[in-house]
């Protein structure tokens, strides 16, 4: 044993070793540059540089429906951008996300702004004053208002008895694209048919102003709209029936993430259960994965899962291609993205 460990070795020929390179900054002149570097050293960057490439064969992957799941204050964090050049670029063609997420990029979406919140002022200053607080940024609370206002609009016109998160998400996109200027998450997702769930509905500023619009309703003796969660749930299991692969990027974890990864075993027990249409393959499981999230395994809860773990659940495909980033999102997302689309177009500029 002790004579082996000083024999000299060909680690890359003998074992697949992949030797590390340092890092160059003078050979850096855009992001892919950066991250392409970060996949030749260790540790997060290391992880940073792995992920772009399975996002990049995610991406180019013409059977893989790629399935975008978001929590976390993204949008107050400026990161909408980011979630707009995805859904442009053509990298997402399903959305899972909390409501409040949605929520502030409505409010960015309408061209509404949110804030820096300097540190010399208290939480209750920024109460007095109307503003939330969301670590060190801020959201006026007539932002809220004036959403609340739009989605009165959109519900006032709605002539059916009951409505999903995904036909509401389209109905808000749908009012942006037709009478808003400038980007938007729901207007993007409208223009390119890009479905978007929100399955904790209720947990949000948009599930508010939809109780609040029902208790108006209710109070001018007319019937309420009812909110169907379950349609939402078979319309993701309806678009994950039709698709090839499965491939899944997630910022944060929570609700949207276990959703979108409760659809492998939801089909499964179809199946076992005798209620699968004939002639479709009810076994679905996620064969690309990308996961962006600084919590340990060691907490218990889905944020900080890993992929191996959805194995055991049917989730993941075992023999499938995953990254899981240990990195605030707002640092490793825009770097991963903007990376991918710079090698999409190579060569198009």
């Amino acid at each position: 044993m002790d004579a082996k460990r000083h024999e000299k070795r060909d680690f890359e020929k003998e074992f697949g070793f992949e030797p590390l390179e340092s890092f160059d900054p003078r050979r850096i002149v855009i992001v892919d540059d950066l991250v392409r570097a970060y996949n030749k050293t260790p540790f997060i960057s290391g992880d940073i540089g792995k992920a772009a490439d399975i996002f990049e064969e995610m991406v180019r992957n013409k059977d893989c429906l790629k399935v975008l799941t978001l929590s976390g204050a993204m949008t107050p964090a400026k990161m909408d951008g980011v979630i707009i050049a995805m859904i442009e670029s053509g990298m997402v063609d399903v959305i899972i996300s909390t409501g409040a997420l949605m929520s502030h990029g409505f409010v960015s979406s309408m061209g509404m702004k949110h804030y820096k919140i300097p540190k010399n002022v208290s939480d209750t200053e920024l109460r007095d004053m109307g503003m939330n607080r969301i670590y060190t940024a801020g959201e006026p609370e007539t932002n809220l208002d004036e959403a609340e206002n739009i989605v009165n609009n959109v519900l006032s016109s709605f002539n059916k008895e009951s409505i999903s998160s995904q036909e509401l998400c389209y109905l808000l996109g749908k009012y942006l694209y037709e009478n808003i200027k400038g980007d938007g998450i729901l207007k993007s997702a409208y223009s390119k048919k890009v479905p978007v769930f929100i399955p904790a509905f209720t947990d949000s500023e948009l599930g508010l102003d939809f109780d609040i619009f029902n208790r108006r309703l209710s109070k001018s003796g007319k019937k309420e709209i009812f909110f169907d969660s379950f349609a939402d749930l078979r319309k993701y299991g309806e678009i994950v029936l039709n698709s090839k692969k499965l491939g899944i990027f997630t910022v944060g974890g929570g609700v949207p993430r276990n959703w979108a990864q409760q659809i492998g075993p939801y089909l499964d027990v179809l199946k076992h259960r005798g209620l699968a249409e004939p002639g479709k393959d009810y076994e679905k499981v996620f064969f690309y994965g990308v996961r962006i999230c600084p919590d340990a395994v060691e907490l218990g809860h889905l944020s900080g899962c890993t992929y191996e773990e959805g194995v055991s659940w049917g989730k993941f495909d075992p023999k499938g291609k995953y990254a899981e980033v240990k990195c605030d999102a707002t640092v490793a997302w825009p770097l991963i993205v903007t990376a991918v689309i710079q090698r999409l177009m190579k060569g198009k500029l």
